[in-house]
């Protein structure tokens, strides 16, 4: 079965899926240019997602959903298993929202002036002037009941388990005073790890946790919220991959 997985994947979903990347990437621009960002910015990107998932015969389950309440901004912060966190988190979360990436991932063709002209925001790390207009390109995507998606652990995992989580995501939503949603994502390390070159079928699981509001302002709320969402995101994921490497490199 593997090996006909491999084949079906080879010359049949990559091709197909290669033209519905750069078809959505194309629509995703010009639809942004010609106005409404706020719906060319997340509908294709939606759509290609589910058909990715669709194509590659992977399943998917969510559950959650209806903790969240329409035309209210969040932070969501999901643990990062692998590059199928992505198509998961775009075609099911089921909420308008902005990508805060990698600078890097711009260079992309066609995908990175996509991403650009949706609005996502790519993080410049090169000096604090930088990272200030980050936060306020931020802040500024937040309203109208859009929300954010941050991978507070800043990259992947290697083994399957979570590293440490960056404050970035929740110095914002203490800044804007919003609730931080946890996510788990549990499956994606199957499907395609770190170091892995094949796609493997396997189902994934979002879980959407309750919304943690601030409950005040400061350092402590701020580490207060990093260590719930930490535990909450942990909790949905299978035991073995419960527990922190503590020697697991993740590009810090």
């Amino acid at each position: 079965m593997k090996i006909l997985y491999y084949i079906y994947q080879i010359f049949i979903a990559l091709p197909i899926l290669l033209v519905l990347t750069i078809l959505t990437a194309v629509v995703t621009i010009l639809g942004s240019l010609l106005g409404g960002a706020h719906i060319w910015g997340y509908y294709p990107g939606k759509i290609w997602s589910q058909l990715i998932c669709v194509f590659l015969l992977i399943r998917v389950k969510v559950h959650g959903r209806e903790k969240l309440h329409k035309r209210t901004s969040y932070i969501f912060v999901p643990n990062h298993q692998g590059s199928f966190d992505i198509f998961l988190i775009y075609g099911f979360i089921g909420r308008n929202f902005k990508w805060m990436m990698k600078k890097s991932l711009r260079k992309i063709p066609f995908v990175g002036k996509a991403c650009e002209s949706a609005g996502h925001i790519f993080v410049n790390r090169s000096g604090p002037k930088k990272v200030l207009e980050t936060i306020q390109k931020a802040k500024e995507s937040l309203k109208d009941g859009v929300s954010l998606v941050v991978f507070p652990e800043g990259a992947r995992t290697f083994t399957g388990h979570m590293g440490y989580f960056k404050k970035g995501a929740f110095q914002l939503a203490d800044d804007l005073q919003l609730a931080v949603v946890p996510v788990t994502i549990d499956g994606s390390f199957e499907i395609l790890p770190r170091t892995g070159k094949w796609i493997h079928p396997h189902r994934m699981i979002l879980t959407i946790h309750d919304p943690i509001p601030p409950k005040g302002k400061g350092t402590e709320n701020i580490k207060a919220t990093m260590a719930e969402a930490y535990s909450m995101v942990e909790s949905a994921l299978p035991e073995k991959y419960k527990g922190m490497v503590k020697n697991e490199d993740q590009d810090r």
